[in-house]
């Protein structure tokens, strides 16, 4: 059952195309990543899925509702986990979900108790009753996690939910996660963490100047980088440069070959057999190998490949 679809989806800033028609649908209990590099289009994609920007063009629909027609009832069927922690400080767990549980129009009763149920969710009932200012960063994840499943939404965004927290709260996040989307809940998750990716997502999409590049399962998309990326620089006479390109790209353990000024880069099926017939092509026509730089298949190696840049950039 698709919980959200969005289709060609598109947002411009003065005349400046930030998403570029994207399109994709989350299943029911998905946790789902969206990956890019800063500038890609991530953080106005999640803006205009939440309700806080509206799109230049396309739809978005959740549990089939379109978001243009009926955005107050979808606001009650979502929730935002925000990258910045949105909390006051001078109040303790309790007065904030109490405030935060009032936006979305509970009853006392039933606000009390879904306080209380998640309180325990996120292992903050003992310290409940302390001012935020007193917690210490995971302990504020968590409570901002807290405040956005008051109101039992559908759909879940989480915007890199575990910036700068120690490995105990990021394991119950982690938890906590797996949890909700065990219950039904359909999760989009931004992160700068390739792990948590492979540790939570049933798939993944990588964006980058506005358009999805890939989106599959995370074992398909692994698999579109083979055996791993080699990338050495050439030395030798440069007018054979581009003969050596042609050869290694004719090589049967290749399957994609670059030449960028002196720096080779490739996609290798079987890294071990390519190595000696690479040596062996270079051999003969009189260049040499410096620099060799092996990055073996992962989703970072993909990333690389298709952005050219690091997840952080």
């Amino acid at each position: 059952m698709i919980t959200l679809r969005c289709e060609n989806l598109i947002k411009s800033f003065n005349h400046t195309m930030v998403v570029n028609g994207i399109s994709f649908s989350l299943e029911k209990g998905e946790i789902f990543g969206l990956l890019g590099p800063n500038g890609a289009g991530k953080s106005t994609t999640i803006s205009m899925l939440s309700c806080q920007i509206r799109p230049t063009s396309g739809q978005i629909f959740i549990s089939g509702d379109d978001i243009q027609e009926n955005e107050k009832v979808i606001k009650g069927k979502i929730g935002v986990v925000p990258q910045e922690i949105a909390l006051y400080d001078g109040l303790n767990a309790y007065e904030n979900l109490h405030f935060f549980g009032s936006l979305y129009s509970m009853s006392k009763p039933r606000l009390t108790q879904k306080v209380k149920e998640v309180l325990e969710r996120v292992g903050l009932t003992e310290r409940a009753k302390e001012p935020v200012r007193n917690y210490s960063g995971g302990m504020k994840r968590r409570l901002n996690i807290a405040a956005s499943i008051l109101h039992d939404p559908e759909v879940l965004f989480m915007d890199e939910p575990t910036v700068g927290i120690d490995p105990q709260s990021r394991n119950h996040i982690y938890e906590l996660i797996r949890q909700m989307s065990n219950e039904g809940m359909t999760i989009l998750y931004t992160t700068h963490y390739m792990e948590e990716v492979n540790l939570l997502c049933d798939r993944a999409a990588i964006m980058d100047s506005g358009r999805i590049l890939v989106m599959d399962s995370i074992k398909q998309l692994v698999s579109q980088v083979y055996d791993g990326l080699l990338s050495f620089e050439l030395e030798g006479d440069q007018d054979r440069f581009d003969t050596v390109l042609q050869k290694l790209r004719n090589l049967s353990d290749i399957a994609e070959a670059d030449l960028d000024k002196q720096v080779v880069t490739m996609l290798v099926k079987d890294s071990k057999n390519a190595l000696k017939k690479i040596l062996d092509c270079l051999e003969e026509h009189q260049c040499k190998m410096v620099q060799l730089n092996i990055l073996p298949p992962t989703l970072e190696t993909l990333f690389l490949k298709l952005t050219g840049k690091k997840l952080r950039e």
